[in-house]
């Protein structure tokens, strides 16, 4: 890696600040339960505290959980889940205890900023949330690699969450972007973060930066990409889509991908980012009349 890319990743992840990630994730939550019955209310702290948690976590978890009765009526909370065979206001959420999932679901939809702390404390919604923010920082740094051939579309990069003063090469930001990933994948996973705490992945994203160019340039011929300036944007989608899954590995069972699972993965991903690629660019040409 030249010295002057080594200094662009430096510069890159001086604008990354763990400490926001830490606090927006440490945020303690307060959940509403409205259930007609016992077992309704059962049913909801079974699926958001489920028994196998440790018994410290489960009682950080309790005390998150709330029966909402008579008397708590006016207590505000975070979000309200009641039972679906209840009349529920426009900002309730339902709960079918048949198809817990779709109360996820929905909740991450009308409620992304509680995404975080959800994730971290409270196991059902922990996959969708790393599911959501590897697919969205790998469609981020798919887009970056097409705004770097498009000059002229450079301005639609301040609709990403965070960006360099002055935008730095490709190996820089995608670099940045894959270690800011990875303290939002060690958040959701209840794991400590910060540079110190995750030295080790940090170390391992920054020396890997180039080593999916290599396996790129052995895989790429393989997919019907088409047009030039899809090649490099679906590739930068399928690079940061391995390092999310092997983080979020890492972070679930100790230990990341072999040699072989991620150049497995990285085959997978390039096909999709291809397709991303293909619809990202048809989003940023400017529109004919």
């Amino acid at each position: 890696m030249s010295l002057g890319i080594v200094t662009q990743v430096k510069q890159a992840i001086s604008n990354l600040n763990p400490d926001e990630v830490r606090q927006q994730a440490e945020r303690k939550l307060s959940i509403g339960l409205v259930a007609p019955s016992s077992e309704g209310l059962w049913n909801m702290e079974k699926y958001l505290c489920p028994p196998e948690l440790s018994p410290g976590k489960r009682a950080q978890v309790a005390r998150m959980l709330h029966r909402v009765t008579g008397t708590e009526r006016n207590r505000a909370h975070d979000i309200e889940i009641w039972d679906d065979s209840l009349a529920v206001p426009d900002h309730v959420f339902s709960f079918d205890a048949s198809r817990p999932e779709l109360t996820v679901a929905d909740v991450l939809r009308r409620r992304p900023e509680l995404a975080l702390p959800l994730a971290r404390y409270i196991a059902p919604f922990r996959q969708p949330v790393i599911d959501q923010y590897i697919g969205s920082v790998s469609r981020e740094n798919a887009l970056f690699s097409l705004a770097t051939a498009l000059p002229d579309i450079v301005p639609n990069l301040l609709s990403l969450p965070w960006a360099i003063g002055e935008f730095a090469s490709d190996t820089a930001f995608l670099t940045g972007n894959q270690i800011r990933m990875t303290f939002l994948i060690a958040a959701a996973s209840d794991h400590d973060i910060g540079y110190r705490e995750q030295k080790g992945q940090i170390g391992s994203i920054v020396a890997g930066a180039f080593g999916f160019r290599a396996l790129a340039r052995e895989l790429v011929g393989k997919i019907p990409f088409g047009g030039g300036l899809l090649p490099k944007a679906a590739v930068s989608y399928a690079g940061t889509y391995v390092v999310g899954r092997s983080m979020e590995k890492y972070y679930s069972l100790g230990y990341h991908f072999t040699k072989q699972e991620r150049r497995n993965t990285f085959e997978e991903a390039l096909e999709r980012g291809n397709e991303i690629a293909a619809g990202l660019l048809e989003t940023l040409r400017p529109r004919r009349a």
